[in-house]
């Protein structure tokens, strides 16, 4: 069984944040003050905190693509990526690298998508349909 991690970052504005995450990506809040903001990231804990978000460079080569590093996300079921996918579309979010397949037909098939949060850290949300395939080799 698989347990939580727990990942704190800055951001800029804790109300949009909190309608970000919450509202949009729908993950349920936890504890906060003035400073900062858990939510219930897909099963984890992500600690918001105001703050100078860290910097970012499209400096990862994945396939055809170069993903911003670092960067922080989930691997879903594909269903479940597949309604979040949705709920982005829904929202008009700007993407980064749009909803797509990669490796299909290969170890590691997956789904994928990269956007931003309104600070600006990069967020890549992958879906499997089979998850004894994410760490395929």
């Amino acid at each position: 069984m698989l347990t939580p991690f727990h990942l704190a970052i800055n951001v800029t504005d804790l109300d949009v944040t909190r309608v970000f995450y919450g509202d949009i990506l729908g993950c349920r809040e936890g504890r906060s003050t003035e400073t900062w903001v858990d939510f219930d990231f897909f099963g984890h804990q992500l600690s918001l905190h105001l703050g100078q978000p860290f910097r970012t460079e499209a400096t990862g080569k994945v396939g055809d693509h170069m993903v911003p590093m670092p960067h922080l996300g989930v691997v879903l079921h594909k269903p479940d990526w597949d309604a979040l996918r949705d709920r982005l579309e829904a929202a008009q979010i700007d993407w980064v690298i749009p909803p797509s397949g990669r490796f299909i037909g290969e170890p590691g098939e997956q789904w994928t998508m990269f956007f931003y949060d309104p600070s600006g850290n990069p967020i890549e949300i992958k879906g499997f349909a089979d998850l004894s395939g994410v760490f395929a080799s």
